[in-house]
């Protein structure tokens, strides 16, 4: 008897599909968080009180922190004003901005099965630091007004 062998080629490229599925559960995850919770803030509105607790730091220091209007400001890009966001808190809206970015390259890199890595060194983190130190020292200075929420 003869041992005969059949090849079978085929062109499914599920095994494909589901490497780049898997590869992008963790960013797609991430997005859906985020669209959840700005879904949440765009439907109950921070500008009424009582919906959200108040920023401690300004209670205790009667001083604007980095974050206040935070929440107004995604509302604001919930709803699409986003003169409005700005308004509330520029350096939130400059957050979500680089955050859609981050999270673009991420996706990608992620689906061509790439390592994804963002090390930002010393100089960066200092320069970081800074620019949020900036903003809450000079939204609370008489002229700085236009950056107060």
């Amino acid at each position: 008897m003869q041992n005969s062998r059949v090849t079978v080629e085929t062109t499914d490229t599920a095994p494909a599909r589901f490497g780049a599925l898997r590869r992008l559960a963790v960013p797609l995850g991430v997005l859906g968080g985020v669209a959840l919770a700005f879904a949440y803030v765009g439907a109950v509105d921070p500008n009424e009180p009582g919906h959200y607790p108040a920023c401690p730091f300004l209670q205790l220091t009667g001083a604007y922190c980095p974050g206040c209007g935070g929440l107004r400001s995604a509302h604001a890009v919930a709803h699409g004003d986003l003169a409005g966001a700005f308004g509330a808190n520029a350096l939130a809206v400059v957050g979500y901005a680089l955050f859609a970015v981050v999270w673009t390259v991420w996706a990608v890199r992620a689906a061509r099965g790439r390592a994804v890595g963002l090390a930002l060194g010393r100089a960066q983190l200092w320069v970081l630091g800074g620019v949020v130190l900036a903003f809450t020292v000079v939204r609370n200075l008489p002229f700085g007004g236009f950056l107060s929420p």
